[in-house]
């Protein structure tokens, strides 16, 4: 296991950046926000994640460890070594991330899940859900074999998974908005991100070195009450629409928590 530095770069003889060092200097860049930019004039310039989620006809995965996978695939990406200084999704990833973090949720099965494990980015696999977040790019030029998959019209029931494992952050959703499974991952990923951002260093790479596993749960009227509260006074993280579909601009779809073991 690599150790993670208190501060600074640790280079060694060859001056190659430790894989610590790395990943400070990705953390940084998560943490300084998103949204600097504004929108090209040219709206097939606009950038965005897109997202695979596997949804096969036999036997799909539970809902919330699919969103799950769908959080962690994300925040995976944005903290890959290929996005660091010089790395070879570095340019495509910061056009994306210093405009808005605008993610597409899509669906596949057999061998489209296939032909999309070829197109660059990574998957994280939860419980048997898999879902896969590629490297960010203009809308209007999404690779052919993602761009003909599915976006909308297939969902999963919701499920009741149990108590969220305390060694893992907690990505609480907002029931009462009904957000679609694509809606859903969409925001869960914006979620993962906004949290990694936030937390400390140590924190963030200790969370990498458990995949950027994470639960998601959903919250009912109550709960999701005192989640704006701990959103308010500073210990999680709120993700707020902005209302493009779906949702009404400024709703509060997402919540995620640090791990209690922390």
């Amino acid at each position: 296991m690599t150790s993670m530095p208190e501060c600074g770069a640790e280079v060694s003889g060859n001056g190659t950046v430790s894989a610590a060092a790395g990943f400070l200097v990705r953390h940084a860049e998560l943490g300084e926000g998103y949204g600097h930019v504004g929108d090209p004039e040219d709206p097939a310039m606009v950038q965005a994640m897109q997202m695979v989620l596997h949804l096969p006809k036999i036997d799909p995965p539970p809902r919330t460890s699919l969103l799950a996978a769908a959080a962690a695939a994300a925040v995976a990406l944005c903290l890959d070594e290929r996005v660091s200084p010089g790395g070879e999704w570095e340019e495509r990833y910061l056009a994306w991330r210093r405009s808005r973090i605008r993610k597409v949720a899509r669906r596949a099965r057999g061998a489209q899940w296939s032909a999309t494990c070829a197109v660059d980015g990574v998957t994280v696999e939860i419980d048997g859900a898999q879902a896969r977040a590629l490297v960010p790019g203009p809308v209007g030029q999404v690779d052919p074999r993602i761009k003909r998959l599915q976006i909308g019209g297939t969902d999963l029931d919701h499920d009741d998974p149990g108590p969220p494992d305390p060694k893992l952050p907690v990505l609480w959703v907002n029931t009462s908005l009904g957000m679609t499974l694509g809606k859903a991952a969409a925001q869960v990923g914006h979620a993962s991100m906004l949290l990694a951002g936030a937390l400390t260093a140590q924190h963030a790479w200790r969370w990498s070195e458990r995949g950027f596993h994470c639960s998601v749960r959903e919250a009912d009227a109550e709960r999701w009450t005192a989640l704006v509260g701990q959103a308010a006074d500073g210990t999680a993280v709120a993700v707020r629409d902005a209302g493009f579909t779906e949702v009404a601009p400024g709703s509060m779809t997402v919540i995620a928590v640090p791990a209690l073991a922390w």
